[in-house]
């Protein structure tokens, strides 16, 4: 049964595919409607069709909702056992689950996202209509990213509007100096989970698109989730072991990586740099540039792979 036909997948992982036969015909409809013409409008008006096609396919998949529904639990649930102090409290204790879990949520909503469309040969039919491969690979994405953003900053959300209260007196913040607790280090890390989101599902879809197979894209898409979360840290502490690195180029390093510079943004701009423990963190401009970085090679390779001549 396909994942655009059905929201209630079987538990073998049927929901991945996409089964030609049982289609929504809607959506291709839609994208028949309004992807016509190659000016500026035309292609704005394909952009939202794909987009909704993918959000339609989102809301209609229920492993998508219990992926959402098992990351809330875990992230609601870790700041509550330990008590919530306030926000910068909050901050410190999510931004460790957060930073693991954050890619693994992309990586279930993305990495279906254009291999199922090859496999069933809806790829082909779509490639029919007037619709080039960056309107199909960011309609995609922005349909699909509104689920993710969704599910990963909603119990945020509700947790920042929880801590007045739920606030305990706080007893184990290492700080620099005496600070005003404020909303404003839960926004600030809101708005870095939400990057640091957008960042992991264009990978996840550069994965989607290369992959030739269910079995390979899972595969890949283990392989890459790993690689972002702990792969390149663990190089970067290698190098720094065999004397490559230095203590002047590790924070620049760590802003290499998707996971180092998440974290360095948290700690230098989340928390307002009032954090004086831990280990080292990424550099604020490294860490800039590699999120931007990431975020176009995904989107880049994406494009290349879903449209690749002969590929699939």
């Amino acid at each position: 049964m396909s994942e655009r036909a059905t929201a209630d997948p079987s538990p073998d992982g049927d929901a991945a595919e996409r089964d030609t036969t049982n289609r929504d015909t809607t959506d291709r409809d839609a994208v028949d409607r309004d992807a016509g013409g190659r000016t500026p409008r035309g292609r704005l008006r394909a952009l939202r069709a794909v987009a909704q096609r993918e959000f339609d396919t989102v809301l209609r998949t229920r492993a998508y909702l219990a992926l959402a529904v098992a990351y809330a639990f875990v992230v609601v649930a870790l700041p509550l056992a330990s008590g919530v102090g306030g926000f910068l409290p909050l901050v410190l204790d999510l931004s460790t689950p957060v930073e693991v879990l954050v890619p693994l949520v992309a990586f279930g909503f993305g990495t279906w996202s254009v291999l199922a469309d090859a496999q069933s040969g809806e790829l082909e039919v779509i490639r029919t209509y007037p619709v080039d491969r960056w309107t199909y690979v960011l309609g995609t994405f922005a349909g699909r990213a509104v689920g993710v953003l969704a599910a990963v900053l909603a119990p945020l959300v509700a947790l920042g509007l929880s801590v007045p209260l739920l606030r305990e007196p706080s007893t184990a913040v290492f700080v620099s100096h005496a600070t005003v607790d404020s909303p404003t280090f839960l926004a600030r890390f809101v708005a870095l989970t939400a990057a640091y989101a957008l960042v992991a599902l264009a990978l996840a879809m550069a994965v989607s698109s290369l992959a030739r197979s269910r079995r390979a894209g899972v595969a890949a898409a283990a392989l890459v989730a790993l690689v972002a979360v702990v792969g390149v840290d663990a190089l970067v502490v290698l190098g720094l072991v065999q004397g490559v690195l230095s203590a002047d180029t590790l924070g620049v390093a760590l802003g290499l990586s998707p996971t180092g510079a998440f974290r360095g943004l948290v700690l230098s701009t989340a928390t307002g740099g009032v954090v004086s423990t831990g280990p080292p963190a990424a550099n604020v401009a490294a860490s800039v540039v590699g999120f931007a970085g990431w975020f176009a090679v995904g989107l880049t390779v994406a494009a290349l792979g879903a449209w690749s001549p002969g590929g699939r």
